[in-house]
């Protein structure tokens, strides 16, 4: 794979600059991972946006069915769905102005990445993004 993650001070500066996550493939199950490490980011101060059209609402917020759907700002687009999705999803993302892609902890595919790496967009995959918030915030 080409695709390598930007650097600790890159992905601390998309962290301290975000206000907004729109959460592609977020559970409205408490027991879920998405459901989990989104709440954590919510209390964290980040606004989340669920993104998943078999969902009405999660964590107080009401659910789009897919990222076009969504008409306010948004500064991080956090994927929770299986690698094999990544691609597909990173076509829509590239229709959205956001300021970073970010696959969770065992979401990566080299064709997101290559999908997005022209766009003025920060690509980051394969990590947690509540380990991150911990460790770089």
């Amino acid at each position: 794979m080409t695709f390598k993650n930007p650097s600790r001070e890159v992905i601390a500066e998309v962290l301290k600059n975000s206000k907004t996550i729109a959460v592609v493939g977020l559970s409205d199950k408490p027991h879920r991972t998405s459901y989990q490490i989104s709440k954590a980011m919510q209390e964290a101060g980040y606004r989340i946006i669920p993104v998943n059209p078999t969902i009405n609402e999660a964590l107080g917020e009401k659910a789009v069915a897919q990222l076009s759907d969504i008409t306010e700002s948004i500064d991080i687009i956090n994927v929770f769905r299986r690698s094999e999705f990544l691609p597909d999803v990173a076509k829509e993302a590239s229709a959205i102005p956001a300021q970073a892609f970010w696959g969770q902890q065992g979401v990566i595919h080299e064709e997101a990445y290559e999908e997005l790496k022209d766009k003025d967009m920060t690509v980051i995959m394969d990590v947690c993004i509540k380990v991150a918030h911990a460790v770089y915030m």
